[in-house]
């Protein structure tokens, strides 16, 4: 309808994910880089009597059980800071798979409160700080750029002078706990401080191929001892002509590679989609600096 607000929530990929160990507090000490893809759940907003979600797209069907998610929670914890109800009607066009390692349900989140930043206005404070309220993904999923999260999630630092990148995701159509996951990893005290703020020198392709070889996903392991179809993922993505790199996203399954160039990434798409018929596979950009 006109009047609608249109906010899109980009596939946060990590491109690397150490674990640093398990504080004190039980969440987990991290440091990872993270870019964001163009592919993307497509979320619109208005102003209504009340607050309600639809939920459409591919993957709609797969949210239907869901009483409350993460968007609604964003529009009553957004709308409690202006002291007012949360009098706004969502549509989420949920283009990602659910629970896939790409962020979906945070950058849903973040999407809502970039709407109703549009609808209404700033809220007082820090919208970093309530955006953390929500989860530790949504503070970065706000932004949408290139960034080394630490802490628990909550610590961005932005990363400039990135090229944009080509890549393929592609996700087996298995669920992942990440509960479980890290249940898996079973990690120790935290031992260790995330090794930089910063990410120098990563103006090129292969720089950032090579800085990312050279830094894995910890969570890669545990996730293939639990879903041995990521394996798959990565032995047939690696074999992909021209793949640079790959590795799986977050607590997966979603695995991704990266090319030097558009073309080869849709060859390896297609190649891949065609001899697994079943898996979500997309080309896309990994989104530059802004």
């Amino acid at each position: 309808m006109s009047g609608d607000i249109v906010e899109l929530a980009n596939a946060k990929i990590n491109l690397s994910l150490r674990v640093l160990g398990k504080r004190a507090d039980g969440y987990h000490q991290l440091e990872s880089f993270v870019m964001f893809a163009a592919i993307a759940d497509r979320l619109t907003c208005h102003a209504a009597d009340e607050l309600s979600l639809e939920i459409t797209g591919p993957f709609g069907r797969d949210l239907e059980g869901e009483k409350d998610n993460l968007i609604l929670e964003a529009a009553r914890v957004f709308a409690t800071t202006l002291g007012r109800g949360p009098s706004v009607a969502f549509t989420l066009e949920k283009n990602l798979p659910i629970a896939s390692g790409m962020g979906g349900g945070s950058a849903d989140a973040a999407a809502a409160l970039r709407g109703m930043i549009r609808l209404w206005g700033d809220p007082p404070g820090s919208i970093a700080e309530l955006a953390l309220k929500l989860g530790a993904d949504v503070p970065v999923c706000m932004r949408k750029r290139p960034s080394l999260m630490t802490g628990i999630g909550e610590v961005v630092t932005l990363i400039p002078r990135l090229p944009e990148l080509h890549a393929v995701l592609v996700n087996p159509g298995v669920a992942v706990s990440t509960a479980d996951v890290f249940k898996r990893l079973n990690a120790g005290p935290v031992s260790s401080e995330a090794r930089a703020t910063s990410l120098p020198g990563m103006e090129t392709v292969e720089r950032v191929s090579a800085w990312c070889r050279e830094n894995g996903n910890d969570l890669e392991a545990p996730a293939i001892e639990g879903t041995p179809e990521v394996e798959r993922v990565l032995a047939q993505l690696r074999q992909s002509a021209g793949c640079k790199l790959a590795r799986m996203s977050g607590s997966g399954a979603t695995c991704f590679a990266l090319y030097d160039n558009p073309f080869d990434a849709a060859e390896g798409a297609a190649s891949l989609g065609a001899a697994n018929p079943t898996w979500w596979v997309k080309a896309t950009r990994l989104l530059a600096s802004r």
